[in-house]
C-alpha cells in the first residue's frame, strides 16, 4: 500500500498570514498542502485561484500543492494551475462529461491527476479506465464548498471499495477528517488524509500530524499482518 502522506487543508488557515501558514505546516511535519480551488459554480463558496497558488509557490518553491479544483469547467483551469506550480490537480468526476482527456491534458503539464467523488457520488462513478490513470482518487466525507463540517461516516465504505480495487493507488480523504475519525479511514484504506482546523488550530500541529501518520500506518500493519 503506499505510504502515508499528511495534506494540510489550507483553508482553515489564516489567510492573512498564508504563507507563514504554510511554511508553519511544512516545518511540523506535512507532505503535501491541500489547497481548495472553488469557484461559486459548482459549489457556492470562493476561495483561492491560481494567483494565490502562484504567491505560495513563488515563497516556497519545494511546496507539493495539492490543488482540490472545486470547480465547475475543470478543463478550464489545468494551465492556469500548472503555471501557478500546482503539483497534483484533482477535479470532481462530477464536474465533466470527458474525465479521460482532462487527466490526459493535466498529465501534458506534468502534474499529477487525482479524481474526487462528492457524498452521494457511489465509487462506481470512478470506472476502472479512470481510476487506472489517475494517481489518486478522493473520497469526500463532507460536502464540498465549506471547512469545518462534521464527518459524513457513511461515506467510508467507499474508500474500502475503492482501496479494493486500486490497491496501489493513493486514496485520500477529505473533510471533518482529525484525531477522532482518521482511524475509521486509515482502516477502510486510506493513505492520504486531509485536515484543516484539527491541525490548524491544534496547539502542536507537528503532533496532530504525527499522530495520522501514525494512524495510517498502524491500519497499514494491521491489513498486512
Amino acid at each position: 500500500m503506499p505510504p502515508a502522506i499528511i495534506s494540510p487543508s489550507v483553508l482553515a488557515s489564516d489567510f492573512g498570514q498564508l504563507t507563514a501558514e504554510c511554511k508553519r505546516m511544512m516545518a511540523g511535519g506535512a507532505t503535501y498542502l491541500h489547497m481548495d480551488v472553488m469557484d461559486g459554480h459548482f459549489v457556492d463558496n470562493i476561495t483561492m485561484g491560481p494567483p494565490v497558488l502562484a504567491s505560495v509557490h513563488k515563497a516556497i518553491p519545494n511546496i507539493f500543492m495539492d490543488c482540490h479544483m472545486m470547480v465547475a469547467k475543470p478543463e478550464k483551469w489545468v494551465d492556469a494551475v500548472a503555471d501557478a506550480g500546482g503539483s497534483l490537480y484533482c477535479f470532481h468526476i462530477e464536474a465533466t462529461s470527458e474525465p479521460l482527456p482532462l487527466i490526459n491534458s493535466i498529465r501534458a503539464r506534468n502534474m499529477k491527476v487525482g479524481v474526487a467523488i462528492s457524498p452521494d457520488t457511489p465509487s462506481t462513478a470512478i470506472t476502472d479506465e479512470i481510476g487506472n490513470a489517475a494517481d489518486m482518487l478522493l473520497v469526500m466525507t463532507v460536502y464540498p464548498g465549506r471547512g469545518g463540517q462534521k464527518f459524513l461516516e457513511r461515506c467510508v465504505p467507499k474508500v474500502a471499495e475503492l482501496r479494493a480495487r486500486f490497491p496501489d493507488k493513493d486514496i485520500e480523504v477529505d473533510g471533518g477528517v482529525g484525531p477522532s475519525t482518521v482511524h475509521a479511514c486509515a482502516h477502510a484504506g486510506s493513505n492520504v488524509i486531509v485536515a484543516g482546523t484539527a491541525i490548524f488550530n491544534a496547539a502542536s500541529p507537528e503532533e496532530v500530524i504525527s499522530g495520522l501518520t501514525a494512524a495510517v500506518n498502524e491500519a497499514q500493519t494491521k491489513s498486512q499482518s
